[in-house]
């Protein structure tokens, strides 16, 4: 990739972000009337819903303050930031600590999950809230919070439990989001203590979920990580695994390319790419059988926003940590298919769920999983890292 590729890249990901997918949710999604975002929109923006997901309200604040932090000092994101954890602090947590996951608009409870990504998405939003603010107390909330969600994690019984004992599991999503969400922490709150976060994370992943044997990163194993021959054990998603994979390449880049962490990413990447990408349509698969059997959930040929945007982010970092031609041909591929299929050209942003072959499903932009996030993350992203590596 030349240098005039990698500034046409950039400019598109910096215009993308900044003049559509921004603008489409910010101010729009700010409730002035009962604090905290509304996150769920129809296709021209107007309310859905206005029950409230803590999850996004944590992610959508912690996107504000990351744009504040590292693209502008724009006083309105940084006050559209601390709107959303003032809503999370004030009505995202139950008595016990842990965090609800679904509330009414004016922040009545509604119900809580057993896994601890909500807590995790709200550290992130303390940490980049108090680099943003150098609030002390911010500090200290992101600290609690995201040890409150390990704790969770290292003991599961303090948690209600959904299944028997009888077939234990272990799921790649827990290490996977704890190390992205360690990373945050570490880099906002200036604190070096996360890279033993870091590093534990990336072990479970390598130690349990990487089977070289099958050139496969497992979704879900048993408690010592063998394959479960049913249906939950062999569903694999390739964009959960691309994510981790990137996360882990990251972790290699803050390590002067750390060669055995390079490797590792890129063999994730280059796994799950061969049994994610969709050779008659194009764009990632969301779930695959690890044996190539039919799979149980009727949606696993959609095409989901996230799951691009994870793979996008992906391959441009492996490419840019190993020049290696055949990693720009699988960037400019999604690269080419996502911007073909998934942006709105007539309201703004993009649609988040297609069919196998790239028609709208559902026109919505926004629900209680899909909102600010995923793809402004990829777009703020691989804009700086395009922008790092043209001045490098």
């Amino acid at each position: 990739m030349n240098t005039q590729s990698k500034k046409e890249f950039l400019e598109i990901y910096r215009d993308d972000l900044l003049n559509n997918i921004v603008p489409f949710w910010f101010p729009r999604a700010i409730d002035e009337k009962c604090g905290g975002y509304i996150i769920s929109r129809n296709r021209d923006g107007s309310i859905l819903d206005t029950d409230k997901s803590m999850w996004t309200q944590g992610r959508f604040s912690w996107l504000l303050a990351s744009l504040y932090n590292t693209v502008e000092k724009r006083e309105d994101w940084l006050k559209g930031a601390l709107h959303g954890v003032e809503f999370i602090t004030k009505h995202g947590f139950d008595i016990d600590g842990r965090m609800w996951f679904h509330v009414t608009r004016e922040g009545k409870p509604i119900r809580k999950r057993r896994y601890v990504f909500t807590e995790f998405f709200a550290a992130k939003a303390y940490a980049a809230c108090a680099k943003a603010t150098g609030d002390e107390k911010l500090i200290e909330r992101a600290n609690d919070t995201y040890h409150l969600a390990k704790k969770y994690l290292l003991n599961p019984e303090l948690s209600p439990k959904k299944f028997s004992a009888t077939r234990p599991t272990r799921g790649l999503a827990i290490p996977m989001i704890r190390l992205g969400v360690a990373q945050e922490m570490r880099e906002n709150l200036e604190d070096d203590s996360y890279t033993e976060e870091i590093d534990a994370a990336i072990n479970e992943i390598r130690d349990y979920f990487v089977k070289p044997e099958l050139e496969c990163v497992m979704e879900t194993v048993g408690e010592n990580g063998e394959i479960l021959d049913h249906f939950d054990g062999r569903t694999v998603n390739p964009g959960h695994a691309i994510e981790g994979a990137w996360f882990i390449l990251l972790e290699a880049r803050n390590r002067n390319n750390d060669p055995e962490l390079v490797k590792l990413g890129c063999q994730m990447l280059d796994w799950m790419w061969k049994r994610g990408w969709d050779e008659e349509y194009g764009g990632i698969y969301y779930f695959r059988d690890v044996y190539g059997n039919p799979v149980q959930e009727y949606w696993h040929d959609m095409k989901q926003w996230w799951v691009q945007n994870e793979t996008l982010l992906g391959t441009l970092l492996a490419f840019l940590i190993t020049k290696e031609p055949r990693y720009e041909k699988m960037y400019r591929q999604i690269h080419d298919w996502s911007y073909a299929h998934f942006p709105d050209k007539k309201y703004g942003e993009w649609y988040g769920y297609l069919h196998r072959d790239g028609r709208v499903s559902v026109p919505l932009k926004g629900n209680m999983w899909k909102g600010p996030y995923h793809l402004p993350r990829m777009l703020l992203n691989s804009w700086k890292w395009l922008e790092a590596d043209l001045k490098s």
